[in-house]
């Protein structure tokens, strides 16, 4: 007969009752206990933080940027970012390999997504004027684990971006002191390694221009800018001197499949693999993977709204500034793109092993004029540089602060307010990589990282309007909830025409982010319950200290 419990009485036996119901009652509870972590987990990994905390967080002492740049500098900025590799060479390429004549509908797509994006991007920053642009953005919307992606991807974009366009400003530097009559070789071999000189001279010098100060740096830019601008509008007069109109038909070839093959299947758009399509070049597609590849040219405009912890009265600078800059990039990139296609054949362009604006000029028969294009793209692609590694250090600052990456990065210089020690490692790093790695194969993945973080901004809108209506940006995207829509679904139609190998390279590059993130990040979020003095301390008025502050110096040390 088995036992019974009667009366509140439980026979003890070592198969019996009790033993079964306290181990009932164990199983139980640590059910429940790991159902309360699962979704502590899950709040955790949506958790937001507040506008008013990243707002005090740019004021911390210690870690505070100095607001120096005005509308113009933003403009310049903007511009500085944007005309360069995309204008010098990677228009050339959409039409020689995806696009052809119509290759200037494919920079007014990219142009008009762009736009739509960075109007979303304008209504975040004059609500959250601080450092980290999308990666802030992100944050205060729709919570930590996305945004670390956000950032994560913002660090893929600028990171890549910078050693590819220091890659190739070696290389440029070559091809100037080639046409002097020196023959100088982009790159040293030592060991049996290639060393990109080149790429750690021009990253060291604006790393240091950078720590010595963002206004100083945005002076130096904006001598450069000037320069280059007027190299473009020499293209674009000298380039309209030699079109004929015959080159411009067909304006939409008529789209060819490529030989086939594993190569082929990866270097096709993921749209076309996804919807079974034969790999493919020029057609309706090609314009949009066209859009695609230029889009590259666009990217500056992102990493200007991650300057709007540095900006004068950001309400009506940002804006200003970046749709001013935007507006003289469109209208230099259709010119151009006009003018490259009616000087010589799309087949012509294709014919070249790597086609840039040189080889539409060299094909009819102007080489001074290809002399000041290389000197153009060698200023043109300088800019370019400062920027990014400005807006790298930026990015990486804002994800310090709030701990998801080490808190010892995100100082700044009591003298210049500017991140030195970040902005060092972050040159450093990007320089090595320029100068000793192949990274020109990963051009790509700065236009899916761009895109991804434009998505996600595109969609916050909606998340902050409805979660802070008591928000009054100095700027709102117009027609309600109709144009972010519209250009995250742009944004991310232009994800999927990026190639399919550039999409496997980006799952890992995710894959990793997640890691980094579970591994360290989300232990170290200062939006923890341990850190909530530190928290608290950095929202105390100055001079104000408690016995609590050893908290605050804790969380320094994380």
């Amino acid at each position: 007969m088995f036992p019974t419990i009667i009366f509140g009485i439980r026979p003890v036996s070592s198969c019996g009752t009790v033993g079964t119901v306290q181990w009932m009652d164990r199983k139980v509870d640590k059910s429940v206990s790991n159902t309360i972590r699962i979704v502590e987990l899950l709040m955790n990994l949506l958790r937001t933080k507040s506008i008013e905390q990243s707002i005090a967080d740019a004021d911390e002492p210690g870690r505070k940027l100095k607001r120096s740049l005005s509308t113009w500098d933003l403009m310049i900025m903007g511009v500085a970012v944007a005309v360069g590799a995309g204008i010098f060479s990677v228009g050339a390429k959409a039409a020689a390999n995806f696009s052809g004549p119509a290759v200037t509908i494919s920079f007014a797509i990219a142009a008009v997504t762009c736009a739509l994006a960075i109007m979303c991007y304008a209504e975040f920053a004059t609500a959250i004027p601080v450092a980290g642009s999308a990666y802030v953005f992100t944050y205060a919307t729709m919570g930590e684990l996305l945004a670390w992606i956000i950032g994560w991807n913002l660090i893929l974009e600028l990171f890549t971006a910078a050693a590819v366009i220091a890659k190739y400003w070696g290389i440029y530097l070559s091809k100037v002191f080639a046409l002097m009559g020196a023959d100088v070789p982009p790159a040293l071999s030592i060991g049996g390694v290639d060393l990109y000189w080149g790429a750690f001279l021009i990253v060291a010098i604006f790393t240091v221009l950078l720590v010595l100060g963002t206004k100083l740096s945005a002076r130096v830019g904006n001598i450069f800018t000037l320069v280059k601008i007027g190299v473009v509008l020499f293209v674009i007069v000298v380039g309209f001197t030699y079109v004929k109109f015959e080159n411009y038909s067909p304006f939409i070839p008529t789209a060819e499949p490529t030989a086939g093959g594993t190569a082929d299947v990866l270097k096709q758009s993921f749209f076309g693999f996804l919807t079974g399509a034969a790999p493919a070049q020029y057609g309706t597609l090609g314009i949009f993977a066209g859009a695609a590849l230029v889009f590259f040219a666009f990217i500056g405009f992102d990493v200007v709204a991650t300057s709007a912890e540095e900006v004068k009265n950001p309400q009506k600078t940002l804006p200003r500034g970046i749709f001013g800059g935007l507006a003289v990039v469109t209208v230099l990139y259709i010119l151009v793109s006009l003018a490259l296609t009616g000087m010589v054949s799309y087949t012509d362009l294709a014919a070249a092993e790597n086609p840039t604006l040189t080889t539409a000029f060299e094909a009819v028969g102007n080489t001074t004029a290809a002399k000041v294009i290389a000197f153009g793209s060698l200023i043109g692609l300088t800019t370019v540089i400062m920027v990014l590694l400005m807006g790298l250090s930026r990015v990486v600052l804002a994800m310090s602060r709030d701990g998801l990456l080490p808190r010892a990065l995100s100082k700044t210089s009591e003298k210049r307010s500017t991140p030195v020690r970040l902005q060092i490692l972050c040159g450093a790093l990007v320089a090595l990589v320029a100068g000793l790695t192949n990274v020109d194969l990963l051009e790509e993945m700065i236009n899916i990282g761009t895109l991804s973080a434009f998505v996600v901004v595109s969609l916050g809108i909606l998340v902050l309007r409805k979660k802070r209506p008591d928000l009054k940006p100095s700027f709102r995207v117009p027609f309600g909830k109709v144009l972010p829509v519209v250009s995250a679904v742009l944004c991310l139609y232009l994800m999927t025409n990026l190639a399919v190998e550039t999409w496997i390279f980006f799952a890992g590059w995710l894959v990793i982010g997640i890691v980094i993130y579970f591994a360290y990040g989300q232990r170290h979020s200062r939006l923890n319950e341990k850190f909530a003095e530190a928290n608290e301390a950095v929202n105390r008025p100055a001079g104000h200290t408690t016995p609590d502050s050893a908290d605050e110096d804790e969380l320094t040390r994380v």
